[in-house]
Parts: structure tokens; C-alpha cells; sequence
């Protein structure tokens, strides 16, 4: 005879902190699809539209174009530090989390595609700085649909 299992009960996963979670992972996701954008000559790699919607995939197509307009492409990698969700609405129509994280593009070097050196970029821009997101659940999954600097160091 076997031995009986006893079962222990699982609390359910709470919503809020679910599209908390799923959020977070897809903004994270989507800043892999960024760097590979970035660093294409064609501008074509990269699976932007899985994680990117609205303003926030047109602001990366759009950069990614003017880069190749300038002969230059974004090689290396962006770090995103602590994403925290400062809010969550899960009620709405359409429900979004906003979060907040610290970009850290020092690691993420401008490069000419004629010579393969680093471009001259203003030695005062901000390499670590505040950034805003806001990601919404589409019926296909969850979008970062606005990414937003807010000009602060992190």
C-alpha cells in the first residue's frame, strides 16, 4: 500500500502582483530586442513587436533609423537596473503597470560603421539616468507602450 500524500494547499498568485512580475519581465525583453535593433546595419533584428507598442516602438525604430542615417550603429549591451513597479492597474479596459528603473547605456557604444572606432558623443550626456515605462497587457500580451527619460541621474 502507498503511503498517503498529505497536500499542502497553495495560495493563489495575486493578480497585481502577477502583472507586477510580467511587466518587469517584458520590459526587460524588450530592451534585449532594443540592443539588437540598435546594432543591425539593416535595421532589421530584433523582435521589437513582441515587446514594444505605440510611441515606445516607434521611438526605437525612429532612433535606430537615424543612427544608420548617420553611417553608426549601438553596439554592447544596456543594463536595466532595479525595474520597480510603481503602480499597477489591472481593472481597466486595457490594464498597465507603470514602472521605474535606472538605464544604464555606459556599456553601449556608438560606433561609425567606416571605421569601426566609437563616434564622438558630448562628454555631458547622462549614461545612468531615471527612466519611465508604461506597459499594457494587449490581448496578444504585454506591450511597453511609452518609455520615458525623466532627465535624473540614477
Amino acid at each position: 500500500m502507498a503511503p498517503s500524500k498529505t497536500e499542502i494547499p497553495v495560495a493563489p498568485a495575486d493578480p497585481v502582483e502577477t502583472a507586477k512580475k510580467e511587466a518587469i519581465a517584458t520590459y526587460l525583453s524588450h530592451w534585449k530586442e532594443v540592443e539588437k535593433r540598435y546594432a543591425d546595419k539593416a535595421g532589421k533584428a530584433g523582435d521589437l513587436k513582441k515587446y514594444a507598442a505605440s510611441a515606445a516602438l516607434s521611438q526605437v525604430e525612429t532612433g535606430a533609423a537615424d543612427m544608420r542615417k548617420k553611417n553608426a550603429i549601438v553596439l554592447g549591451t544596456v543594463a536595466v537596473g532595479n525595474p520597480t513597479a510603481t503602480s499597477a492597474d489591472i481593472n481597466r479596459k486595457i490594464p498597465h503597470v507603470i514602472l521605474s528603473s535606472c538605464l544604464d547605456i555606459s556599456r553601449w557604444t556608438v560606433t561609425d560603421l567606416d571605421t569601426q572606432k566609437p563616434a564622438a558623443l558630448p562628454k555631458n550626456r547622462l549614461l545612468r539616468y531615471v527612466i519611465k515605462a508604461t506597459i499594457e497587457k494587449w490581448p496578444e500580451g504585454w506591450r511597453v507602450i511609452r518609455d520615458e527619460p525623466q532627465g535624473k541621474k540614477c
